[in-house]
């Protein structure tokens, strides 16, 4: 039997050796990085393999969980076999399957006694012992020249007998099973990789024939790539165009270095999450009762129809961040002296590929030029009173007269005189621009302009319409801001008032030089040197009242007629309804005193019918009561005949206003 000799010196060294496992590993260096605006990165690795190949990966750990939703492999001329990673805690799960734990590994003395019982072979000066061990203990001893040093005493069974040999003094102690062997190399070759706790190495196994280029490729987390611009303008303001350029600042902080790697940006918003599947996880499942009374026989399978065809071998091509851009190829090479990228539109992105490679070492940020043009850019001076109170921005309207978009981004504005003199005057925020589109950038206020404004309300009747019996009257509420722009002594300024726009109001005046945005009005007012200029805002809202006109009263009647705001036309009809309403109250004051006199005579006969109780019968007294109730009497029936007559003016009045407001049809 073949033994190796194991010492603490050089079993780190044999084991590693011991538990590699299958062929070599072909490396796979870095190729393609795409980063997008959505925080991710796609990273493509290549490697050119022969026949069957184990392709090594390593990640940082908090990439796997993006690695493992996003990994592809692409292999023209070969198939994708399975991928391997160690566990999450590689160590934990190792020492789960091994007979001692971590802690054995600290000390050959620690090994040995977390191993008791098993068979080694030792080599020192008493020659060659084979036996099993017992235990390890430490004793201290004496050492020339005073004090005391450790020692450990090795106790082996051998031969049916107890042996001991001192630790310190052997030349080497071996483990007589392979297996054990193995083991403890399988732990020591974990050990080593776990300091690096923060990386995992990733096996593709690929399977195929001949040589051909293999491609592995996955979306992780990486920072944001940022835009800044820099805007120069002419001191001019007539001049209709400024020198635009962008930079991409770009940060590798992946773990390893970008070295000559073909190099693209993407500007978009695409969807991206992450997901923990690098996590363990179990489901918490109900506990049923075996169910063994019925047995049952299931019907034969006879095979399903596959609905979908198997699909072919995936076609040689460069993946992308995105779907635009996995379809895409690589751009040729452009000539030596272009520096920055040409940008592709694509359906939901801008795509920055850069024509030579790239390489930024790891930790390193670099800026990368993107834009370089001329761009159509109007001088203007933005009032937003919410920025500066009295005075304008200077500002810049740029338009994307390009066929990309630009993205987002920082922007720095300098001016330029006409003897070539720049200037700082200014940062800026662009929002994404798409072609043919237009945005503003506001880099300074413009203390040489101010602008006042005041504020009113009015209202004002717009429509009044008789239908029905039913006056409907419109009135136009109206805010109204006058704005008083006192110009620059000596240059000429073309202002954009911002007014805000409100739910349910419209724009009244002015009526031209007005653009809309989301919750903005901008109304432009040009202002010569010198010049004070005023632009009144006016936003209406109709504000609506319904009221039955048979259901005024005279007083509410006379309240309409008391306004001033009243057309003639209504207020004749106003006219006419006050005297239909005069006519019904005098008929309501004849009826209502006609039935308070007959109330009145009814109570004074009960009156004289209780004191009648009172007197004696036949006396003079009796006599006049009876008179006094018979000349009652006649009265209540006079009265009471004229009833009729009054209540029929009353209802005859009424119809009358009834029949008028029927009848009345005005808009005015």
């Amino acid at each position: 039997m073949d033994h190796r000799v194991w010492t603490t010196a050089t079993l780190a060294a044999a084991t590693m050796d011991n538990a590699r496992p299958g062929a070599a590993r072909d490396a796979l260096p870095l190729r393609r990085v795409v980063l997008s605006t959505g925080g991710v990165g796609y990273f493509e690795h290549e490697a050119r393999v022969r026949g069957d190949a184990e392709l090594a990966l390593e990640v940082r750990l908090d990439q796997v969980d993006d690695v493992l939703k996003s990994l592809v492999v692409y292999d023209d001329r070969g198939a994708a076999g399975k991928i391997t990673l160690s566990g999450r805690e590689p160590l934990r799960d190792l020492f789960r399957e091994l007979p001692f734990d971590e802690g054995a590994l600290e000390s050959a003395a620690a090994l040995l006694n977390a191993l008791r019982g098993a068979e080694v072979r030792t080599r020192g000066l008493q020659g060659a012992i084979v036996g099993r061990i017992v235990a390890v203990t430490e004793a201290q001893v004496g050492v020339p020249g005073g004090g005391t040093e450790a020692r450990h005493r090795l106790a082996l069974m051998s031969d049916g007998a107890l042996k001991h040999v001192v630790l310190e003094e052997l030349e080497g102690v071996e483990f007589v099973e392979e297996r054990l062997r193995q083991q403890v190399g399988a732990a020591l070759l974990g050990l080593a990789s776990g300091r690096e706790r923060n990386r995992r190495e990733l096996v593709v196994r690929a399977a195929g024939e001949g040589e051909r280029v293999v491609r592995v490729a996955y979306v992780v987390e990486v920072p944001l790539w940022k835009t800044s611009y820099r805007l120069t303008v002419p001191e001019d303001p007539r001049k209709t165009t400024g020198a635009l350029s962008g930079w991409a600042v770009v940060e590798n902080q992946s773990g390893g270095d970008w070295e000559n790697v073909d190099f693209t940006l993407v500007s978009g918003n695409p969807v991206t999450f992450r997901q923990a599947l690098y996590e363990i996880y179990y489901v918490s499942r109900p506990e049923v009762p075996v169910d063994v009374a019925e047995r049952v026989l299931p019907r034969l399978d006879e095979g399903a129809a596959a609905l979908v065809a198997r699909a072919g071998r995936l076609a040689r091509y460069r993946a992308g961040a995105g779907a635009e851009a996995v379809a895409a190829p690589v751009a040729p090479a452009a000539p030596a002296d272009k520096r920055e990228p040409e940008p592709e539109e694509a359906a939901t992105q801008v795509v920055f590929h850069f024509p030579a490679p790239l390489t930024l070492a790891s930790g390193q940020t670099a800026l990368l030029p993107i834009v370089q043009r001329e761009i159509p850019a109007e001088r203007l001076w933005l009032y937003q009173p919410e920025a500066s109170a009295r005075s304008p921005l200077a500002s810049a309207r740029l338009r994307n007269d390009g066929d990309t978009s630009l993205p987002p981004g920082a922007m720095t504005v300098y001016e330029r005189s006409d003897q070539g003199v720049v200037t700082y005057v200014g940062d800026a925020r662009l929002a994404p621009l798409p072609p043919g589109e237009s945005r503003l950038v506001s880099f300074a206020v413009d203390r040489k302009v101010r602008i006042d404004r005041e504020e009113r309300g009015e209202e004002t009747l717009s429509r009044a319409r008789i239908q029905g019996g039913v006056l409907e009257m419109v009135r136009t509420a109206r805010r109204v801001t006058d704005y008083t722009i006192v110009g620059a002594a000596r240059e000429p300024r073309v202002v954009l008032i911002e007014h805000p726009r409100v739910a349910g109001w419209e724009l009244a005046e002015p009526r031209e030089g007005v653009e809309a945005t989301r919750d903005r009005y901008r109304i432009r007012r040009e202002v010569a040197a010198g010049e004070t200029a005023r632009v009144t805002v006016a936003l209406e809202q109709p504000v609506s009242h319904t009221v039955a006109l048979t259901g005024l009263s005279g007083e509410q009647i006379e309240v309409y007629l008391s306004s001033r705001e009243i057309p003639e036309a209504l207020r004749a009809v106003f006219v006419r309804l006050a005297e239909l309403r005069a006519a019904i109250a005098d008929r309501q004051r004849a009826l209502s005193a006609l039935e308070a006199e007959i109330a009145g005579l009814r109570d004074e006969q009960e009156r004289v019918r209780q004191n009648l109780k009172a007197v004696p019968a036949g006396s003079a007294l009796q006599e006049r009561y009876l008179k006094a109730l018979s000349e009652q009497e006649d009265r209540i029936a006079a009265a009471s005949a004229k009833l009729p007559p009054a209540r029929e003016a009353v209802a005859s009045a009424e119809r009358a206003l009834s029949d008028y407001v029927r009848g009345l049809s005005l808009t005015t």
